[in-house]
């Protein structure tokens, strides 16, 4: 048992690490940052969304979201038509900019998945993907009881 553990942590961390390596190198081509990639990615393929559908589909926190989402619109890649303060159920879009990048961004992702899945079956796909499902909502539990108060 203590092998697989070192096995899957340590796959987990490799390939997390290189993801994140993909990333920033991508990234730097375009002069941003890996942090700036999902927002750019998912406001590219739904045309519009409020940095709370950005913090839930990207799983990041509001204030990580909310520095990306500042220095994009400060550079010129997204607007937002609200003027309100308080802009987190507001939505956000791309300008001309934000979409070249934004459809470069997609295509870099898409060419990624697909040099990452290669070798792999849709079959082999289809349960890796399921094995990570089932073992990202077990993990999940797991750590619903570490969040509870205790007695």
């Amino acid at each position: 048992m203590e092998e697989r553990y070192k096995t899957f942590t340590l796959f987990m961390i490799n390939i997390r690490r290189n993801i994140h390596r993909i990333q920033t190198r991508e990234m730097a081509a375009l002069n941003l940052k890996s942090h700036h990639l999902s927002c750019l990615h998912y406001l590219y393929k739904a045309g519009s969304l409020t940095a709370k559908q950005l913090c839930d589909i990207c799983q990041e926190d509001k204030a990580n979201i909310s520095r990306a989402l500042d220095y994009l619109e400060k550079d010129g890649y997204l607007f937002c038509k609200s003027t309100a303060k308080k802009r987190y159920n507001s939505l956000f879009e791309l300008t001309d900019k934000g979409r070249e990048v934004g459809a470069q961004v997609s295509s870099k992702i898409e060419s990624m998945t697909k040099e990452a899945e290669k070798g792999l079956s849709d079959e082999d796909k289809a349960t890796l993907y399921r094995c990570l499902s089932t073992i990202d909502r077990n993990l999940r539990s797991i750590c619903e009881g570490y969040d509870a108060p205790e007695d």
